[in-house]
């Protein structure tokens, strides 16, 4: 990418995304183009954005790693494009409590109605939760545990969690923000990507 062509997108994503300099968006932009390097793609396919979740952010869950990638990919197209990801890096670096609220809740409503169901909460906690024991015993403790969430954050009683229950959850115990498993990075992660992403770039 030439200097006019990359000056022109990080002025442009600059006014979007407010929570790099420009500087560092520029740098995002490079870190962006030289993983594509590898692929020979215009964006991020959902295999090489995996292999940076799990390699960078320490992100294991295969269920979740997927749903970011979902999350991020707000065009629908299957790859994550630059303004999709510097805008995906800036909740994940340096987002606002809000701005994690939502992103936690985009990951988890599986299947994009706006809620999240008594089924896919079993599925997330079935696929975090590692027991030793019968596969009847092991899904009926994970029931158990999706009752008792729900008792905690469905308000509505209506059997699933919407948005307004799940921020009303997570404002009165920040605790919850992650809890159908964890789905942003570590803080030693996230300063390791920094020093990755604008140590080693020219400005």
């Amino acid at each position: 990418m030439d200097q006019g062509a990359l000056r022109k997108l990080v002025n442009s994503i600059s006014k979007t995304v407010k929570s790099f300099k420009k500087s560092e968006v520029e740098c995002l932009i490079k870190l962006f183009h030289s993983f594509l390097e590898k692929t020979g793609n215009t964006g991020l396919d959902q295999s090489t954005f995996r292999e940076i979740l799990h390699d960078v952010f320490g992100m294991t869950d295969d269920m979740l790693m997927n749903r970011v990638f979902y999350a991020f990919d707000r065009n629908k197209d299957n790859y994550v494009n630059v303004e999709e990801w510097v805008r995906g890096l800036s909740v994940f670096l340096r987002g606002t409590f809000e701005e994690k609220l939502k992103f936690c809740f985009e990951v988890y409503y599986l299947n994009g109605d706006g809620y999240i169901s008594r089924e896919e909460i079993f599925d997330m906690l079935k696929n975090s939760i590692h027991q030793e024991s019968h596969e009847e015993d092991a899904d009926e403790g994970v029931r158990e545990l999706v009752d008792l969430i729900l008792t905690k954050m469905d308000y509505d009683n209506d059997g699933k969690v919407s948005f307004t229950d799940f921020e009303r959850a997570v404002r009165q115990d920040q605790l919850l923000l992650e809890v159908f498993g964890p789905c942003l990075p570590e803080a030693k992660n996230c300063l390791h990507f920094e020093a990755l992403a604008f140590r080693n770039c020219n400005f």
